[in-house]
């Protein structure tokens, strides 16, 4: 662990850093891949849960009957192998029978009464129709559209408009991603599954939010200087905040991962599954959008600026000035006699090669550092 905090610490001074921005297009190609299997995993479509397409409900309470034993009896009933869920402490089981089955109520409890040797009085019904999930989908489809917009004014006056259509990208990626996971791997969508997708758009925002934040920092006067580029910067500041976001996506994991495989998976408890499971694939998402996506992604629209691409043009000739020197001290000659300024640099970036951003050396000189 101390290893792990030295690490925070090194990336953060710059005397380590990782080039995510630089392989941007290796990142673009990752997600490009995964974004384009979860549609099509979209254009299969979802398993929707009948609070969207309509169904029937029905909770039975007969001790020592088991969920196994019920889901023998159902699927000899209809052939779609409805949900079967224990209730109440156990001490009811409840069964979800969709629309499509195309079974009356009244043949269904009459056959489960039957098969499971219950009175019919003891069965209890509750039909539901498509209407109400269709209104909370339009809802959350409405809640999702003006979230977004005020998400990017508040990005576009807090930061500015590059920075907010980077965010933009990485949230819709975020979501795609976790609606496509859904589809490809079949599991069924509820009102609670929709929670979690509205949930993980606050955390993915505010994972971005953090790395523009010192991105912005790190980008003050940056114009005024030629050691680095504008990409150069924004990687310093991801890695600035690499264990941050790393530590932040641990923390907000585990409580995730203990409500999902122990509260859903051994408790049974299929609520807290359709809204941890979301929560689970676009917290993942989101740490890694923030890093590969987002960051990259403002970093390139910012190298199209008319400033930045003469700061980048002077870095480049600053470092080509560099190398001639090296190479001339390295056959004995004198170098170039060109006085090289350096710029004022954030605290913890380093400039070309590892070298301290603050130092200065003359070009035309032997550097006095050893």
């Amino acid at each position: 662990m101390s290893r792990f905090s030295n690490l925070g610490h090194r990336l953060y001074q710059g005397e380590v850093s990782f080039d995510f921005v630089g392989r941007r297009k290796l990142w673009y190609s990752i997600s490009g891949v995964i974004v384009l299997v979860a549609a099509v995993g979209l254009a299969m479509g979802l398993k929707l849960g009948i609070e969207f397409k309509g169904g029937s409900v029905y909770t039975v309470a007969k001790p020592g009957l088991t969920i196994s034993q019920t889901q023998d009896v159902v699927d000899k009933i209809v052939h779609s192998h409805p949900l079967v869920q224990s209730v109440d402490d156990g001490k009811k089981i409840r069964i979800q029978v969709s629309s499509e089955d195309q079974v009356s109520s009244a043949v269904f409890t009459d056959k489960l009464s039957k098969e499971l040797s219950v009175p019919i009085a003891e069965i209890d019904t509750q039909v539901i129709g498509p209407s109400w999930g269709e209104q909370i989908s339009d809802k959350a489809l409405t809640g999702l559209i003006i979230f977004m917009v005020l998400v990017t004014v508040y990005l576009a006056i807090a930061f500015e408009w590059r920075m907010a259509v980077a965010a933009l990208v990485a949230l819709i990626h975020d979501l795609l991603i976790t609606i496509g996971v859904y589809a490809l791997v079949g599991f069924e969508v509820t009102p609670g599954t929709v929670i979690g997708f509205l949930t993980i758009l606050g955390y993915s925002l505010y994972d971005t939010v953090v790395v523009f934040d010192t991105v912005k920092e790190n980008a003050k006067g940056l114009t005024k200087q030629n050691k680095i580029t504008y990409s150069e910067a924004a990687n310093a500041g991801l890695n600035q905040t690499l264990v941050r976001s790393l530590n932040t996506t641990v923390v907000a994991l585990l409580p995730v991962a203990a409500l999902l495989f122990i509260g859903g998976g051994l408790l049974g408890a299929g609520t807290l599954n359709d809204i941890s499971l979301a929560l689970f694939i676009g917290l993942a998402a989101g740490a890694y959008s923030s890093i590969c996506v987002a960051t990259p992604l403002l970093a390139q629209l910012k190298e199209e600026q008319p400033e930045m691409k003469a700061l980048a043009k002077r870095v480049a000739q600053r470092r080509a000035a560099e190398a001639r020197n090296a190479a001339a001290e390295a056959r004995g000659e004198a170098p170039e006699g060109e006085e090289i300024a350096d710029g004022d640099l954030p605290a913890g970036m380093v400039g070309q090669r590892g070298r301290a951003a603050g130092a200065s050396r003359a070009k035309g000189r032997p550097s006095t550092k050893r």
